[in-house]
């Protein structure tokens, strides 16, 4: 699926995080976004940037632990706004877990598993059937996790479990479905390369009651990346995380490269699926940080774009040489 004009994407733990930037990177692409989450005051806050740069979004409370919250999304998805495209079981939790395994709290397994492992089981029983249904292309991508999938950090052994657990049902689902000539594609989505910087860290803003850890149950003391670079800083070791900005300066630089000019058009067409207004605010930190020398912000027929100088020179010949109504491509 390369045209995402007018798809609906539906996005579980859309509030924060992978999820948020999901929204972000396929509005900018055309696509209209329903994003869920538990964390109501996320959300929306969520949905009204996501309005402000022009994207058609809507927000729906949805706890994925329940079968009944993903069946009224998908129902929203699909008898309210003409059914879904692209669905992502995305929403996730890390209990925290720290100490011995045989210590952790019951409540810890069962909220981790309740959110990672079974909220993609509910995500698959409310969506698949009417994916299916559709008769055409669609894609469920699955959100898990190296940890688990392919290595095994001793460290979190309740995350790490769930998303074990994920892969293997993705794997299995995804053969089910090629086997059957499903129009439905099946996807496993690792973030990355390194640590995302994500509010996974800080889950228990979202815990619920009955799942509240009991007192004297070991704590991580991590409540952020932040957290978890100066404790293995403590410990000897650099931290190296990836953050969503970082994602937005790579896409600049590799563009600047490419073309020596930046503009709406050009981020359009390429394959990065990152929102324009981000790439030209990575563009400002590098100029300011003296990253990208020389380079000018100039008003465009796209709007506001950035070059370097001799994109600047070859641009003004180019239109000097062609005549001002014709139409440049690099």
């Amino acid at each position: 699926m390369q045209d995402f004009t007018d798809k609906l994407a539906v996005i579980t733990g859309g509030a924060s995080g992978v999820g948020r930037s999901l929204a972000f990177a396929l509005g900018a692409e055309g696509a209209r976004v329903l994003i869920a989450d538990v964390d109501e005051a996320g959300l929306k806050a969520t949905e009204a940037e996501l309005i402000e740069r022009n994207i058609d979004a809507r927000s729906q409370r949805c706890d994925v632990s329940t079968q009944d919250s993903l069946n009224e999304l998908a129902a929203t998805a699909f008898d309210e706004l003409g059914g879904a495209h692209l669905v992502f079981a995305n929403a996730g939790i890390s209990a925290g877990e720290a100490g011995n395994l045989w210590e952790y709290s019951p409540h810890d397994w069962q909220w981790t598993f309740n959110v990672n492992f079974w909220g993609v089981i509910h995500s698959i029983n409310a969506f698949m059937p009417r994916l299916a249904g559709q008769g055409e292309e669609s894609h469920l991508v699955v959100t898990g996790s190296g940890n688990g999938a392919f290595i095994v950090y001793p460290d979190q052994p309740v995350y790490t479990a769930t998303k074990a657990a994920i892969q293997a049902v993705t794997e299995a689902l995804h053969i089910q479905t090629r086997n059957q000539g499903s129009p439905v594609q099946i996807h496993a989505l690792f973030p990355g390369p390194h640590i995302v910087e994500t509010g996974i860290f800080d889950s228990d803003r979202v815990r619920p009651e009955a799942f509240a850890k009991p007192e004297g149950t070991p704590e991580t003391g991590i409540n952020s990346a932040e957290d978890l670079r100066k404790l293995m800083e403590f410990m000897g070791t650099k931290l190296v995380t990836t953050h969503p900005d970082e994602v937005a300066e790579t896409v600049a630089t590799t563009l600047l490269d490419r073309y020596g000019v930046v503009f709406r058009d050009v981020v359009r067409r390429e394959s990065f699926r990152l929102p324009w207004r981000d790439v030209l605010r990575a563009l400002r930190r590098l100029e300011a940080r003296g990253d990208v020398r020389g380079g000018r912000f100039v008003a465009g027929f796209a709007g506001e774009q950035f070059a370097l100088p001799d994109a600047v020179n070859a641009l003004r010949r180019a239109r000097r040489d062609q005549g001002s109504d014709e139409t440049l491509r690099l």
